[in-house]
């Protein structure tokens, strides 16, 4: 029988990225992100938030990109696969970390503070990387019309 390892989470950094460089060369980049849920409490009927903490770790370009556009406070969806790891500690007892190893990686909500070197204003308001040079002033000044996608909802989505 087939198995399935496949975490998806929306959340808000806690911090800003650390990022290293293997002896190989390749990039890797850890964050903790914060998922809050809203419950209900059954005796007194008030809301309650409960806030887990998650690990995440990026390798290669992926850990690259995050460590340079990520920074505290930014929500972010992230979608991996949950690892843990088990070591030993100085007294030598046997110690668990359970992270997630991220394949992929989307910046969601305002894209003010990005620290983008280039000035370019995206049509939310945010300044965003700029891939090719700075563009004409006409296609500045009329930006074309998109399909609505996932970023474009609202943050305060009811799930």
């Amino acid at each position: 029988m087939a198995s399935v390892n496949k975490v998806i989470l929306v959340g808000n950094l806690g911090a800003d990225p650390e990022t290293r460089y293997l002896p190989s060369g390749d990039a890797v980049c850890n964050i903790r992100i914060a998922t809050t849920d809203r419950v209900r409490d059954k005796v007194s009927g008030e809301f309650k938030e409960n806030t887990e903490w998650h690990r995440i770790v990026f390798f290669g370009k992926l850990a690259e990109t995050a460590g340079q556009y990520l920074k505290k406070g930014r929500q972010i969806y992230v979608e991996g696969r949950i690892r843990t790891n088990k070591w030993q500690d100085k007294e030598g007892n046997e110690r668990y970390t359970t992270e997630i190893v991220a394949n992929e990686m989307k910046m969601l909500g305002s894209r003010e503070g990005m620290g983008s070197p280039s000035g370019t204003e995206s049509e939310y308001g945010g300044s965003m990387p700029s891939a090719a040079g700075a563009g004409t002033g006409a296609a500045r000044a009329a930006p074309a019309k998109k399909t609505p996608s996932f970023e474009d909802m609202d943050d305060d989505i009811p799930f």
